[in-house]
Order: C-alpha cells, then sequence, then structure tokens
C-alpha cells in the first residue's frame, strides 16, 4: 500500500510519519490552502451566494507537492483537525486536487484523532470516513456571513464615520459589551454605608468576631446604616446590651470538582492563574497538543484544544482514576467514574475535554522537556483534568446568632476544611482569603452561653463600580451569551486590540474613542445587528446547520435580505446627520443630568455656548458650538471620569498650598497631568515654576497635598550609604522612579514609593544594579572614574560621556584599566543629550571650489530632468532604478 496522509502542520506531519511507518508519506498543509479574496463579489447574493476562492502561493505550493506525491499513491487521506475549521481544510484540499484531475482512480478518506499518539493515529487509520457535508456547509456560512457583514458594512463606516476601521459580525458585538461596561463604570456614582463589628469571648475565654445583622429586631440591609450618625447609634445599642448566645448551626457541605477544560474554560482559566493572553494560550496548546520530544520520540502531551465537551474516554477516566489511587490514597478517589454533560448546543463540534494523553507523564516529569510557558500550561491542564474525578471536598460551616433582649443581634460565621478532597490538588479560585475562610474555626458555644463583649468598631464602606471586562470575564461573558464560538475568541480579542478600537490597562480592558464611536454608530443605525440576543440566535442556527437540520442557503437568504435593506437606508446619510445622531445617542451618557439642574451642555469657558460631539483629523473629542471664539475641547468621556473622578475646570483644580502659601495645582498638559508650584513670572520668561509629573499608578482623584508637595521636593536624599559613605537619592526621570548613588542609577520596582523608600530598599536596589557594574580606576586625564557595565547590547566602558563597547567574548572580570582606556580612545563614542542622535562629530564638508567666469552652473540632483516615465514614478514616491546595458562594440 503507498498511501498519503495530510495533516495541518509539519510538527504534526513529523511526527505521524514515525507512527504509520512504510506506506506512508504524511505531508502538511499548513493551515488553509486558500479562502475568500479581500475584493467584492467573492460571495455573491445573486447567485444563491455562490463564493470565488483564491488559492495563495503557499497554499498553490502545498497542494502541488501533495499532487506530486499522490502520482505514485492510492489512497489519499484527509486527517486535518477534528472540528469545523479542519473539516473545511480537507474539503478544500480536495476541491484544489480535483481542479488538477488529481484524484482520478484514487481512494479518498477522511479519518479524526483527538490526541496526537500512536494509538489514538493507528485507531483513526482503522476507522475511515467520507467528508461531513454538514460541517463543511456551516463553514461555508460563517464565512460567507463574516465576509458578507465585514465587506458591506466596514464601508459604509469609512464613508460615514471617517477614522473608523472595520466592523464584523462577533467583533462589534464583543466591542459593545466592553463599551457598555464603560459606560456604566462612568456613571457610577459611591454610596456609603457602615457595618458594626465587635469581639466577643466565651465563658471558656476563646475570642471570636461578630457582625451587626439585626437592630431593635428588624434585619439590617446593605445601606440601613447610610452615614456615620446611624452607624455611630448602632454602635452605642452594641456596646449597651448584654449578650448571649441564641442559636448554634453546623451542618457539613460538599464541593465538587469542576469538570476537565473546554476552550473558553481553559482561556478563563490561564488568564487569570497565569495572566497569559487569549493568543499566547492557544498558540502554547497548540504545541502542547502538536507534541514535544520525549526520549527521542516526539509524543503529543494533551488533546485537541479547540473544543466545547467536558467528557474524557473511557480508558482516559480508567487511566486517571489510576493515577488518584496511586498518587493521592483511596480516599481521594470516589467509588465511581464522575460523569460530566456537554454545554455545547452541537454534538459534533463538542469532542473530548482538554486532557494530558498520558496521566503517568506528571508536570514534574515533563517540564524537563518543555519551555516555562509551555510547562506552566501543562501543569494546570494536568491538574485540572486529575482534579475533576477526585473526590469532593467537605467542609463544616457554623453559624452563630448572639443576642440581647432588646432585639439587637448580631452574627458570627466560620468554617474548617474537614477534608480537602479535590482540593489537595487544584483550586478554582485565587482568591487570597479562600484558605483563611476555608479554615476559620469558631471556639466551642452552646445556646444560652452568656459571652463577654470587647471593641466595638464601626466601618464605613463604599460600594464598587462593575469591574473592567479582563480576556477571562469577556469570554465568560460571550459564552454566557452565547456569542461567537470558543475558537474564535481568541482572534475577536485579538482584532480589536489591532484596530486601536479598545486598549489594555492592568490587564483590563478599556474602549479608545474610536471604539465608542464605532459601536455608536452600529447602535444608532444597525441595532439589530450588534444585539447580543440576534447574534446568538443566529449562532443557534449556525449550529443546526451543521448538525444538518437547517439548509445554509436558507439561513443566508434570511440574514440577507434584511441586512441589504439595512445597509441601502444609510446611503443617503451625510456625515452631519451621523454626527448629530451619534451626538443625541451619547449625549445621555456624556452630559448626565446635575443634580442643581442646571444645564450640563453649558460650555465651562465662555458660558454660553453649548457643548457637542466633533470629529477632527485626530479623532472625536467634545467642542463648543461657539469655536473659533471659543476654543475649548476635552476628551470623549464624562466631565471629569478621564481624570480619576477629578473635575478639572479650565484644565486646572487646586490642591492646596506649600507652608509658604504658594498654591499647588493639578493641570493637565500634552503628556497627562502634572503639578504645579506657582504661577509662571510675567516679567521673567525664562523663569518657570516647579513642575513634577505623576507617577505611574497615582490618579487626579488619588492624589493629596502631602504628595504633591512630596513630588515637587524631588529628587530627596535617603540616606548614607553604611559602606561607600556615599548620598544616596531617589527621584522620578524619564523611565520612572530611581535611587541614584554618584553616577549609578538603579530603577525601583513598581511596588516601591519613591516619597518613602528607606535607605534598606535603596542598598538592596543599588546592589543589585552594581552587579552589573565595575569600577576600574581613575582616567590618566582626569575626571570622573572609568566604569564598565553591562548593557542591552553587550558590556560596555565608559568614562564621563563617553562610551565604547567591549570587544566580543570580552567579560567584565577579564577587563584591565589600561585596555578599557585604549577602547575609550580609539573607539569611544559620547553619549548624546536628550533628543539628539549620538555619535563621532562629523567632519565638515570641503567648500566648493571656485568657478570659473562664464562657467555654467552644474545641474543640482533636482535639477536634473527624468524621462516622462521616471518622474511619474518619483512622484509616486518611487525612485527609478537605473537600468545597466553593456556597450555595443
Amino acid at each position: 500500500m503507498n498511501a498519503i496522509v495530510v495533516v495541518e502542520s509539519p510538527a504534526k506531519a513529523k511526527t505521524i510519519n514515525k507512527y504509520l511507518g512504510d506506506g506512508f508519506t504524511v505531508l502538511a498543509s499548513f493551515g488553509h490552502v486558500r479562502d475568500l479574496p479581500a475584493r467584492d463579489g467573492s460571495v455573491r447574493p445573486d447567485e444563491d451566494f455562490a463564493m470565488s476562492w483564491e488559492e495563495d502561493a503557499r497554499g498553490d505550493k502545498q497542494v502541488a507537492a501533495i499532487a506530486k506525491a499522490l502520482k505514485g499513491a492510492d489512497t489519499l487521506y484527509l486527517a486535518t483537525d477534528p472540528d469545523r475549521e479542519g473539516e473545511a481544510i480537507s474539503w478544500h484540499v480536495r476541491a484544489m486536487l480535483e481542479s488538477r484531475n488529481m484524484l482520478k482512480g484514487k481512494i479518498v478518506r477522511r479519518i479524526t484523532f483527538n490526541e496526537i499518539t500512536k494509538s489514538a493515529v493507528q485507531a483513526a487509520m482503522r476507522a475511515p470516513r467520507e467528508l461531513d457535508t454538514p460541517l463543511i456547509e456551516a463553514y461555508l456560512a460563517r464565512r460567507a456571513l463574516d465576509y458578507l457583514v465585514g465587506f458591506t458594512l466596514s464601508p459604509v463606516l469609512w464613508r460615514k464615520l471617517p477614522g473608523s476601521k472595520s466592523a464584523g459580525r462577533v467583533q462589534s458585538v464583543a466591542l459593545r459589551l466592553i463599551c457598555e461596561r464603560e459606560a456604566e463604570i462612568e456613571v457610577f456614582r459611591n454610596r456609603e454605608y457602615w457595618t458594626i463589628e465587635a469581639i466577643f469571648t466565651t465563658p471558656a475565654g476563646a475570642p471570636f468576631h461578630a457582625r451587626l445583622t439585626h437592630l431593635d429586631g428588624k434585619k439590617l440591609d446593605q445601606f440601613d446604616l447610610p452615614n456615620a450618625e446611624a452607624a455611630e447609634r448602632a454602635k452605642a445599642a452594641v456596646e449597651r446590651g448584654e449578650f448571649s448566645v441564641v442559636s448554634v448551626e453546623k451542618k457539613r457541605t460538599r464541593r465538587n470538582p469542576p469538570p476537565p477544560f473546554t476552550t473558553s474554560t481553559l482561556q478563563q482559566d490561564a488568564s487569570r492563574k497565569l495572566s497569559m493572553t487569549a493568543q499566547q494560550i492557544m498558540r502554547t496548546a497548540q504545541q502542547l497538543y502538536e507534541g514535544v520530544e520525549i526520549g527521542g520520540e516526539t509524543v503529543g502531551l494533551i488533546t485537541y484544544m479547540r473544543t466545547d465537551g467536558v467528557q474524557m474516554a473511557r480508558e482516559a477516566i480508567g487511566a486517571v482514576r489510576s493515577q488518584i489511587g496511586s498518587a493521592f490514597g483511596p480516599d481521594y478517589l470516589p467509588a465511581a467514574p464522575r460523569e460530566y454533560q456537554t454545554k455545547a448546543k452541537n454534538a459534533q463540534e463538542a469532542h473530548e475535554a482538554i486532557r494530558p494523553t498520558d496521566f503517568t507523564l506528571t508536570p514534574e516529569r515533563a517540564s524537563r522537556h518543555l519551555s516555562q510557558e509551555q510547562a506552566r500550561l501543562y501543569e494546570l491542564i494536568y491538574k485540572r483534568a486529575l482534579a475533576s474525578q477526585m473526590q469532593s471536598a467537605e467542609l463544616d460551616q457554623t453559624s452563630v446568632d448572639i443576642a440581647d433582649k432588646a432585639g439587637t443581634t448580631l452574627r458570627a460565621t466560620g468554617s474548617i476544611l474537614a477534608f480537602d478532597g479535590f482540593l489537595k490538588l487544584y483550586r478554582e479560585e485565587l482568591d487570597d482569603h479562600a484558605e483563611d475562610e476555608d479554615s476559620r474555626l469558631l471556639p466551642p458555644m452552646a445556646k444560652a452561653d452568656p459571652l463577654n463583649r470587647g471593641k466595638v468598631t464601626a466601618d464605613q464602606h463604599f460600594t464598587q463600580p462593575p469591574p473592567r471586562f479582563s480576556e477571562a470575564t469577556l469570554v465568560k461573558k460571550m459564552e454566557e451569551l452565547g456569542i461567537g464560538r470558543p475558537s474564535t475568541y481568541a482572534s475577536i480579542l485579538t482584532v480589536l486590540r489591532e484596530r486601536n478600537y479598545v486598549r489594555m490597562d492592568a490587564r483590563r480592558f478599556i474602549p479608545e474613542d474610536r471604539g465608542r464611536l464605532v459601536t455608536a454608530f452600529l447602535v444608532s443605525f444597525f441595532a439589530r445587528y450588534v444585539e447580543t440576543g440576534f447574534t446568538a440566535a443566529l449562532e443557534e442556527k449556525l449550529d443546526e446547520v451543521s448538525d444538518g437540520k437547517l439548509d445554509w442557503r436558507k439561513v443566508m437568504r434570511d440574514f440577507w435580505t434584511d441586512f441589504s435593506n439595512a445597509i441601502d437606508q444609510t446611503k443617503d446619510l451625510k456625515i452631519s446627520d451621523v454626527i448629530d445622531a451619534l451626538d443625541e445617542e451619547l449625549g445621555p451618557h456624556f452630559f448626565p443630568a446635575r443634580e442643581d439642574g442646571s444645564d450640563p451642555r453649558v460650555c465651562q469657558a465662555c458660558g454660553t455656548g453649548r457643548l457637542g460631539l466633533k470629529l477632527g483629523r485626530y479623532g472625536s473629542f467634545i467642542g463648543c458650538s461657539n469655536y473659533p471664539e471659543c476654543q475649548y475641547t476635552r476628551k470623549l468621556a464624562i466631565d471629569g471620569a478621564e481624570d480619576g473622578g477629578d473635575t478639572l475646570r479650565d484644565g486646572m483644580k487646586v490642591l492646596g498650598a506649600n507652608p509658604d502659601g504658594i498654591p499647588v495645582t493639578l493641570r493637565r498638559g500634552p503628556y497627562g497631568l502634572y503639578i504645579q508650584l506657582g504661577e509662571p513670572d510675567p516679567e521673567d520668561k525664562k523663569a518657570k515654576p516647579r513642575r513634577a509629573a505623576l507617577p505611574k499608578g497615582v490618579t487626579g482623584d488619588d492624589l493629596t497635598l502631602e504628595q504633591a508637595l512630596g513630588l515637587l521636593s524631588l529628587p530627596r536624599i535617603v540616606g548614607v550609604h553604611p559602606e561607600t559613605k556615599a548620598e544616596i537619592q531617589a527621584g522620578i526621570g524619564r523611565f520612572g522612579p530611581y535611587v541614584k548613588m554618584g553616577p549609578i542609577f538603579a530603577s525601583l520596582d513598581r511596588d516601591d514609593d519613591v516619597l518613602a523608600v528607606g535607605l534598606n530598599r535603596a542598598v538592596m536596589v543599588l546592589a543589585k544594579k552594581q552587579e552589573g557594574i565595575r569600577e576600574l580606576g581613575p582616567h590618566p586625564k582626569g575626571g570622573d572614574p572609568v566604569m564598565v557595565r553591562k548593557g542591552r547590547f553587550g558590556p560596555y566602558a565608559q568614562h564621563g560621556k563617553t562610551v565604547a563597547n567591549l570587544p566580543r567574548g570580552t567579560e567584565l572580570d577579564t577587563i584591565t584599566l589600561d585596555e578599557a582606556v585604549t577602547l575609550l580612545t580609539e573607539k569611544g563614542k559620547t553619549l548624546a543629550p536628550k533628543g539628539k542622535k549620538g555619535g563621532k562629530p562629523s567632519a565638515k564638508k570641503p567648500a566648493a571650489e571656485p568657478r570659473p567666469a562664464g562657467a555654467k552652473k552644474p545641474p543640482t540632483k533636482a535639477a536634473v530632468k527624468l524621462p516622462a516615465k521616471a518622474a511619474a514614478k518619483q512622484q509616486a514616491g518611487t525612485r527609478p532604478r537605473a537600468k545597466v546595458k553593456p556597450k555595443a562594440k
């Protein structure tokens, strides 16, 4: 037998070739071999959604190699990935080979395997099948929908909303979720509430904490103590009461393990616990799936990572239970295997969960063969899969109610982990206090026990706005709503960042102005197509197509009829109409009603103009209707929200005054917020007031006068080095906070406070920096000492502002003073001032020789006349390339 096997990647081809042996040639398609060309007419609704496919150069090359190998073969096995995209790739490869007339007389079979192991591959070869037509039709429908939405809606955006880049069927809904969450945060107003806690002691002398739940016999809700006065009254009621135990309730609860990973839960957990992006997670999982070399053989470590399923194969469950018994003992093994049911609506796409292919290959053994990123992800997958078949955790929970005769009641709660079960291996949450809560234990108490009251405290709290979406929480939200599919989430989030519709801050999504405008435009003119309900319903129809229950062309016709009508209705829209619609849509959000009833749109600068949405060359902003007389503008955000809660009237906020009575103000400049001491002297224009930028992590809302004065006083003296007796200073420079000793600078960490960093910490940071610095001694010509340092591009010598790279292979510890001085003399370059390029000064250009009288001036470069074609090329920005022809003899 001579057979050709087509897989997607070269790494997979190499591994599978070893498993199949002689008689099989395994080749890679390198993913998709053709696609819809990025131009109008690739999908033609008038021809019942006929599609034109185009082969790219790489795809054409790979199919040509497959066609060449097929000449001497009798069977073609299409072994691409076991999902919708894999089915589509096999379909494309077969279609391209048929167009080249290469399949005549050949047997074509489709095989799939969920893991790249010898047994799984050989089992797949024994059970070939035909291509799955419904799955291919579901791919065609999705591809056509995404093309029609993108190539029909995006041009409308370009024409009607300059600066916009693209829209997408799922991408735009995800962007709307981010924008709506940001809007909730911006309009959120903190609400104050108080809680009362007291320390009690049992008759045996054991202390514990309890919280007030009832006052005067009435149950307290969250906001029933809204201010300090109410809190003090409640505190006084607790302080004058005599308390005893009125009830003790004990119960044992069980916590079951979570199921093994699906694509979306893997992205959520790895994002939270490993701080990886969705793209990093899927790339690393792909590497683990395709395999790494262990003991001279390439082995796939996990099953296929694009899946909605939570079930495991029977043989895998047996292997898991065997590993649990040997590693943890019989107490951690349930009597019967755990069964999990998939939530996916499409059974054909719900494959086995993500799990290790070999449970005896523990993370400790595997890590020797993996990169750090691969090892961390493998450990997470391994522990989750193993924990899913472990015994439940058991907790003993206790609740104690304490009351006095006046109806004042407090409650104390506690729990203890009676049996850790799966928690011994895997914890789903990342709460720092989770372990404390599991191990908190109340002292023994019984009903009617008298209690001694200790300290009573009243604590102030404020409600918090909903958090911004992280990659993990956005993926979870999209999955809950049924938007998109897990295999596409990573690419959707990447596109939103690449289009500059969102940015990431502290690993959270923040919508950019452009993203807000695009969302407002789509909500105003295409509301139906960015509704979560409509998008989820369309996904369900596509799932029915892949299940063979619905005709894909009918789905397309139903969608296109309404969508094309919505597009036609925007043809006569003027940009001014769009701006007015967006201004009306965003108005209630950016100009919320004021408590005093005044008009929130009145211009703060001129007092007569009306503020509204404007569109400029560099994006959107809020401006005054009295332009150009009034040039007041502000960022596209709620008034004050862009400063972390501060309202900078006329771009300034007074924080207070320094001890000399000079005002300290917070201002907005072109590079962000800064602090200024006093005002410029109108008589001395060169004298500028002292200024300081805000460090990272400090917002206008957080800044106090004390902090501002501290920042203005930088650099400050931290102390004297205990060994060198040199003075150490702390300050903020171009690259953030630092400490400095003589010529040595060392950056402080993100957690260090430049205003409070102490001598011990400063010495430690400088010592770490000095590990890469060595002082050789004084330069023969005087001045600063000669130093050698570690740099980004290797070690170098330095004297003052002159530096020279050390020869390749030279270590800091081996170079001598004389060698360094020679290098600095021969190859030294002068460090440039800020904003200027360094290097040796260039030699002066020699003066031109005098031209004899009457001689014509030589033509300049610009004066040389080019032929017509060459001139046209140069005008278009391309330099004509000279053609050299040999002279004829």
